[in-house]
C-alpha cells in the first residue's frame, strides 16, 4: 500500500481525485443468513425460555418418511 499514489484521475472526468481507504463490506445485515448468524449468536448467551410443551399437532416424530410415491422409487440407504 505504500507504493500506491495519494490521487488517482477519475475515470469519468480525469481530474484527479484522492484515495479513500474504507472498511470492505463483508456481509449484508439484511440478508437472512446474516439475520440467522445473528439470532444464533444472541441465542447462546440467553436461549429462549420454553413456557410449555409444544402441542402434539407439530411434525411427526419420524419426518423422513413420505408418502409421495415417487420418492418410494429412490433408493434406500
Amino acid at each position: 500500500m505504500a507504493g500506491v499514489p495519494d490521487t488517482v484521475d477519475c475515470p469519468d472526468c480525469g481530474a484527479p481525485a484522492s484515495r479513500r481507504i474504507s472498511i470492505p463490506r463483508l456481509s449484508r445485515t439484511g440478508s437472512p443468513a446474516f439475520q440467522l448468524m445473528d439470532s444464533t449468536r444472541r441465542s447462546a448467551e440467553s436461549p429462549d425460555v420454553v413456557a410449555s410443551i409444544p402441542s402434539a399437532g407439530g411434525p411427526p416424530a419420524d419426518s423422513r418418511h413420505t408418502h409421495h410415491p415417487l420418492h418410494q422409487k429412490l433408493p434406500r440407504p
